[in-house]
Formats: C-alpha cells, sequence, structure tokens
C-alpha cells in the first residue's frame, strides 16, 4: 500500500508534498511521487533540465523526511491527471493527495480540470490541500 502525490514545483505542490509525507509516516507505507509533463514543444532541453533541477530538490527532502518513496517523473503526452490516477491504481494507494491553487471568487465556481478528474476518477480517497499564503 502507498500513498501517491501530484508534485509541480509550485507551492500547491509544495504543499501536497508536505502533506504526502506526513501521511505516508502517519500510515507506514511508501510515498510515491508523480511529477507528470505533457510534454510537446513547451518542454524543451532546459524545462527537462529545471524539472530535474526540482526532482533533486524533492530526492533530498525525502531522504531528510525518512520515508521509503519513488519518484516518478513522467513526460509522455498524458494528462496529469490520467498519470498519477494510472499510478495510484497500479500501486494499489490507499491515498492520492493533490494541491490546489487558490482562485479568486469567480474561479472558485471551476475546480482546475486535473483535481476535478482526480477527484472524481480516482479509485482511493483523495486528499487536496491548500498552499499557506
Amino acid at each position: 500500500m502507498t500513498v501517491v502525490v501530484g508534485y509541480v514545483a509550485k507551492p500547491e505542490g509544495e504543499a501536497a508534498l508536505v502533506k504526502a509525507i506526513e501521511e505516508a509516516k502517519l500510515r507506514g507505507t511508501k510515498l510515491v511521487v508523480v511529477n507528470s509533463h505533457r510534454g510537446g514543444q513547451e518542454f524543451d532541453a532546459d524545462a527537462a533540465k529545471q524539472a530535474e533541477t526540482e526532482m533533486d530538490a524533492v530526492r533530498a527532502r525525502l531522504d531528510e523526511a525518512g520515508v521509503p518513496y519513488d519518484l516518478r517523473q513522467l513526460v509522455r503526452g498524458f494528462e496529469p491527471a490520467e498519470d498519477l490516477i494510472s499510478i495510484a491504481e497500479a500501486n494499489s494507494a490507499q491515498l492520492i493527495v493533490i494541491g490546489l491553487r487558490r482562485r479568486s471568487p469567480v474561479g472558485k465556481l471551476i475546480l482546475g480540470s486535473n483535481a476535478q478528474r482526480i477527484l472524481l476518477d480516482a479509485h482511493c480517497p483523495v486528499l487536496a490541500v491548500k498552499a499557506g499564503d
């Protein structure tokens, strides 16, 4: 059994990672960190290098936290929600942790498409956390 977290190098991704580490420790499970990119022209060599640097920092944090983990950095043309859900299913996840970004009052009417898809399609409970101010 595992805890799976969707990670992006933004405040909402950082909040999700912190909570996922707590949950993995609490449950005594492995943590699977998923960093998914659609790829395409925007994901060039510079973006790939930046993503690798970000994941090195995540690796260091996980080593310091002392939680067993697996990092999955994916660039394969799928939506991040698809990657997160399929990895959670393949790893018999007990929990998926995602970060939500703060939105304006009008923006609150629309939940991000990836977050909405994960909340609706996941086979296990989903914990959605907001980034701190």
